[in-house]
């Protein structure tokens, strides 16, 4: 019988669904409700040491629906990380934990360039009780003008120093959220992990503009007649994260052995999580997910990928993971194989021998002359 049950960086989670840092885990209550209805995990919405320069506008969602507009396949988002005091947050991370022992429960941090801003927010999120860290390099629009989010991930030296700085302080285990919006995402990664985190998150947002209202012509979402660049989600981004999630999991087999990488982007049923752990992914975090379908998602999410793995014969989310991986290659090799496969086919079509078990008494003559080079 399979089980979802999973072990990583030392987090037992009784499944590998794991709220994504934003609105579903925006404070204690949504997130006890999140442990309630069954998520393996809740990434709170991202903290800060300073939330009063934090303020929110609206609307800021908008939605890139189907052709019939019955569904919606792309998600933006101008949402700033969380306008809530971190002493609150460090009194709820505390009631969470004590009502909710089970729940792995990890702190979204980010903060300034300031190695005594990072350290004092680990420090006390820490000590409030926390199962782990996740570092917001990636927020593509949220007070880059602090150098914090995206501004900070996008530099590797950057990167490196503040992870650093963390690790320094941290007795827990450390993931380091990775921006999609850079040319290579193995840049960052190697940078995070270099500095001594246990794993990395990807993909946040990707930077985007919705779209243009054609009455008012104005871009969405429209503030005060004005918006600005935000993130884009949901399943639309599910193939760009897809492959981002396989580059970082390639890396991580060949120098960083054993660290750990929590998969996310468009994820909305237990067949796509099966997806990005086939390449790489530990856990799959789903966030725009929740705020389409609700908290209780992850039931239906926990049945597909049992169904999928009783299909398949696996009994651990181990015995699948990365397992796709082994079928990428280049183009050049494609080629390669494609060509060798079709001049074995030219050869048995034609009646040449290509290996012992084909010889025939009776055509013995025939494909003696065939294998003759004159």
């Amino acid at each position: 019988m399979p089980t979802l049950k999973t072990t990583v960086d030392g987090l037992k989670m009784k499944n590998p669904f794991v709220i994504g840092s934003g609105p579903p885990g925006t404070n204690v209550k949504v997130i006890k409700r999140a442990f309630k209805d069954g998520w393996g995990g809740v990434i709170a919405k991202t903290v800060s040491l300073d939330a009063s320069k934090v303020v929110n506008v609206g609307p800021r969602y908008a939605k890139l629906k189907s052709s019939d507009g019955k569904e919606v396949i792309g998600w933006e988002n101008i949402e700033l990380i969380s306008d809530r005091s971190f002493d609150k947050w460090l009194d709820e991370f505390k009631e969470i934990k004590d009502e909710c022992p089970d729940g792995v429960l990890i702190a979204s941090v980010m903060e300034e360039y300031r190695k005594d801003a990072w350290c004092e927010i680990i420090e006390r999120c820490q000590s409030a009780g926390v199962d782990a860290f996740e570092l917001n390099f990636s927020c593509p629009h949220g007070l880059p003008e602090r150098q914090m989010g995206a501004a900070m991930g996008q530099d590797p030296l950057i990167l490196t120093e503040v992870c650093g700085w963390v690790n320094e302080v941290s007795k827990l285990p450390v993931w380091a959220k990775m921006t999609p919006n850079v040319t290579h995402i193995e840049d960052p990664t190697k940078a995070a992990l270099s500095a001594g985190c246990e794993g990395v998150s990807a993909i946040n947002t990707i930077r985007s503009v919705m779209g243009v209202d054609l009455e008012t012509l104005r871009p969405q979402p429209c503030v005060e007649g004005y918006t600005t660049v935000g993130g884009y989600s949901s399943k639309a981004v599910k193939p760009i994260a897809l492959r981002m999630v396989m580059e970082i999991a390639q890396l991580i087999r060949k120098d960083f052995p054993g660290r750990s990488l929590s998969a996310m982007g468009g994820v909305e049923t237990g067949q796509d999580a099966a997806q990005f752990i086939l390449l790489g992914g530990d856990t799959v975090q789903v966030c725009t997910g929740v705020m389409k379908f609700g908290y209780p998602v992850v039931q239906r999410m926990c049945e597909e990928l049992l169904e999928f793995m009783e299909s398949k014969g696996f009994e651990t989310i181990s015995d699948f993971k990365g397992h796709s991986l082994d079928y990428f290659t280049t183009h050049a090799e494609l080629v390669r194989m494609q060509t060798e496969r079709k001049a074995k086919e030219a050869l048995a079509k034609a009646g040449v021998v290509v290996n012992d078990a084909e010889w025939d008494g009776d055509d013995f003559v025939k494909q003696s002359n065939d294998l003759a080079g004159n």
